[in-house]
């Protein structure tokens, strides 16, 4: 019970450290489009009535297509990361870039209402005709770009708290499902275009205060300095 108590409060002190508050922005974008591929973008898929017959079917499509990327990314970028000699922004940069072509892509393919249509699905219309392939694509791309923040995140997170670990871990999981929780609530009354709205603005802000830790604690590795507190 004591060491519980003892993991909580170094859990507390780690929130509002500077490193930890700039990552947390970083991890909240991380929770909410874990919601968005793993439980809005699923249902999108199944309430366009314009996919035909196929339309169920491309749900499960889509959560293999998932899959494929985030393995091909986590395989890929975990290897990379024993050589990081280029450090962790291209990979992060990499995966912002991903999410917005998938975001741009889902915008152009998704009818509006979408993610709330009524049971019957929605006869709606985007912006072009709703391509089976490019929803596939969007999946693929939403899982490569989720494995390129996740393993980014969690190799800063073990490296900046290499002695003690487990409280920076835990800050990470809880900004994250908090996060991902807010986004399971509200992805039941926004249109799909509100919903990748708040996704751009926490990915971009995401993505630039993950490179202010990255940069700063390169540069205190270049000094001597211990990596372990920014």
């Amino acid at each position: 019970m004591t060491k519980a108590i003892d993991a909580f409060k170094k859990s507390l002190k780690l929130c509002v450290t500077k490193e930890m508050l700039l990552l947390s922005i970083t991890t909240a974008y991380t929770g909410l489009e874990l919601t968005f591929f793993s439980g809005v973008y699923g249902t999108c898929i199944g309430a366009v009535n314009k996919f035909g017959t196929e339309e169920k079917s491309l749900i499960g499509l889509s959560g293999i297509f998932i899959g494929i990327g985030e393995i091909l990314g986590g395989s890929l970028f975990g290897l990379l990361s024993k050589n990081n000699r280029f450090g962790r922004n291209p990979v992060v940069l990499l995966g912002i870039v991903v999410h917005f072509i998938a975001f741009y892509l889902i915008f152009l393919n998704m009818p509006g209402d979408a993610p709330i249509a009524p049971i019957e699905g929605t006869d709606s219309r985007a912006y072009i005709k709703p391509s089976k392939e490019i929803a596939i694509l969007c999946s693929f791309l939403l899982g490569l770009g989720d494995s390129c923040f996740n393993t980014q995140l969690l190799s800063v997170l073990g490296l900046l708290h290499a002695a003690d670990s487990a409280p920076a871990f835990a800050v990470f999981k809880f900004v994250q499902s908090i996060c991902a929780a807010v986004a399971f609530f509200y992805s039941n009354y926004l249109l799909l275009h509100w919903q990748l709205l708040v996704m751009v603005i926490f990915g971009f802000f995401g993505t630039i205060s993950f490179f202010a830790v990255e940069w700063e604690a390169a540069a205190m590795v270049a000094r001597g300095s211990d990596y372990r507190s920014i």
